[in-house]
């Protein structure tokens, strides 16, 4: 039998946040797109999200967030994103792909877009205590009140004039089209039949 073990990493720094009152949030990425998870994440770790909300304090909840590794990207960003950084070295500057980084650790991914969506200030870092990722579906916070969160839906931009025009005439041409080959195909049964009579 499988037993799932847990890093010590997942739960470490939960004694240096005061848990009394947070809500243990649930995102689940699979399938939603980086940037939008990571907005709704760090609008619920500033507490914004909440009518309580002040610049100088914490008021955040705990955020889970599950299935890391099935995170969507839209455009060309699996290739054409880097994560850079420099050893310190002369001529050391590093970089990383996102598919390599998704290949490497997922939950790293999401950590840094969240990070980066965060005032830099002195909250930062319990903001970032307050933030737990997991590639899988499994966390080991089964014993709290945990709560899902719903993502809003995605708004989908609606199709520019010119290329609404353009796909309303693919779409007649091949129903044209469509309609030619049945044509074609019904004048040679026809014929045929003649023949055969």
């Amino acid at each position: 039998m499988y037993v799932f073990v847990f890093p010590q990493k997942a739960l470490a720094g939960l004694r240096r946040i005061n848990l009394e009152g947070l809500r243990w949030r649930v995102f689940d990425a699979k399938g939603q797109v980086l940037g939008r998870l990571a907005s709704q994440i760090s609008t619920v770790l500033q507490g914004k999200d909440k009518p309580t909300c002040a610049p100088n304090r914490d008021d955040g909840d705990m955020c889970i967030v599950l299935n890391a590794k099935d995170i969507c990207v839209t455009g060309r960003k699996l290739t054409d994103k880097f994560y850079r950084w420099h050893t310190g070295y002369v001529g050391n500057l590093k970089e990383r792909s996102l598919k390599d980084q998704m290949a490497k650790d997922p939950t790293e991914v999401i950590r840094k877009a969240v990070l980066r969506m965060l005032p830099r200030n002195k909250l930062r870092d319990d903001r970032d205590r307050k933030l737990r990722i997991f590639a899988g579906a499994e966390h080991p916070f089964g014993d709290r009140p945990v709560e899902p969160y719903i993502m809003p839906p995605r708004q989908v931009r609606e199709m520019r004039p010119r290329a609404r025009r353009a796909m309303i005439r693919a779409q007649k041409r091949a129903e044209q089209q469509q309609g030619a080959a049945t044509m074609k195909k019904n004048g040679t049964e026809e014929e045929n039949g003649l023949s055969s009579a």
